[in-house]
C-alpha cells in the first residue's frame, strides 16, 4: 500500500481522487467476493444496504454491470462441455 500511495502522490493525484479510487476498488473487491450480492457486501463493509447503493451511485459505479459481470453466463453463451470433452478424448 505504501508503494501505491507514493506512486499516486508522485503522479500528482489529489487526495479526494485517491480516496475515491480506493473506495471504488475496495468496494468492487468486496462485491466480487460476494458475487455481486450487495446485502452481504454491505454487511461486510459495515454499512447499511442503502448506504452501499448510494455510495455506488456517488462513485458512478454501474451496479447492473457489476452484477452481470459476476453472474454465470446463460447456457447459450457457455462452452459446450460435451464438445470440449470429445475434442480432448479424440487426442
Amino acid at each position: 500500500m505504501d508503494g501505491l500511495v507514493t506512486q499516486m502522490h508522485g503522479a500528482g493525484i489529489p487526495y479526494a481522487e485517491a480516496v475515491r479510487q480506493f473506495k471504488k476498488r475496495y468496494i468492487l473487491e468486496v462485491l466480487a467476493h460476494h458475487k455481486g450480492n450487495q446485502c452481504k457486501a454491505a454487511e461486510e463493509l459495515g454499512m447499511h444496504r442503502n448506504t452501499l447503493s448510494r455510495t455506488l451511485a456517488e462513485l458512478d459505479m454501474n451496479t447492473a454491470m457489476i452484477r452481470n459481470g459476476m453472474r454465470r453466463p446463460v447456457a447459450s453463451e457457455r462452452p459446450d462441455r460435451l464438445r470440449i470433452q470429445n475434442v480432448a478424448n479424440a487426442r
